[in-house]
């Protein structure tokens, strides 16, 4: 299912034009409890709405951030649905991601980069591994897993780089699709080793 849009009235002088929030303005929104009871993530300055997550979602997240959390130890903190700062308009708040430093690093600032991000994807599966895998190359972040808990798998991407000029985007040049038998180790970690049955429901 892609995510619905949620865009203001458009304005100008001119004639209609869409409102392109920035990541500043969406969490100001947020401060002011104008996405409560939603789930809503800040992409090329449109406010999109993604869907409730169900408890296999939830129950994925929780055996990935308990997995990954102790293998990412010392030097890396795990932010848990939290803002990670693509650019000055995109903000797709990761399912996780692992981020360099302390919880205390980021008591004043959000998160711009991480070693490694993770997406749980059910219903969002197509927009994860496509829309969302272009956005996290072209923001630097070196591994990206999608866990699609539907299918049993793991989709990990490495190695973002540049496309040809003409379409202004990055993407990974590495995709492995990883079952419940297999094992991976981070790129920021190579000494762990992560079974993939370990992060399933």
């Amino acid at each position: 299912m892609t995510p619905a849009t949620l865009t203001p009235p458009p304005v100008g002088s001119t004639g209609p034009k869409p409102y392109r929030w920035s990541a500043a303005e969406f969490h100001d929104l947020s401060d002011q409890g104008r996405f409560e009871g939603k789930r809503v993530i800040l992409i090329r300055g449109e406010i999109l709405q993604i869907a409730a997550p169900n408890p296999l979602h939830n129950t994925s997240l929780t055996l990935a951030a308990e997995v990954l959390t102790a293998v990412f130890r010392p030097g890396y903190v795990v932010r848990n649905q939290m803002a990670l700062e693509l650019s000055l308009d995109t903000d797709p708040v990761p399912d996780l991601a692992f981020v360099p430093g302390s919880a205390r690093d980021y008591s004043n600032r959000q998160a711009t980069t991480a070693a490694l991000v993770v997406e749980i994807a059910d219903s969002t599966f197509d927009y994860d591994i496509t829309a969302k895998a272009e956005l996290y190359a072209t923001g630097g972040i070196p591994e990206y897993w999608v866990l699609d808990v539907t299918g049993g798998r793991l989709h990990v991407f490495r190695g973002p780089a540049p496309l040809p000029p003409s379409l202004g985007a990055t993407a990974y040049r590495t995709h492995l699709n990883l079952g419940a038998g297999d094992t991976i180790s981070p790129l920021a970690v190579p000494t762990a080793i992560v079974s993939v049955a370990d992060l399933l429901p």
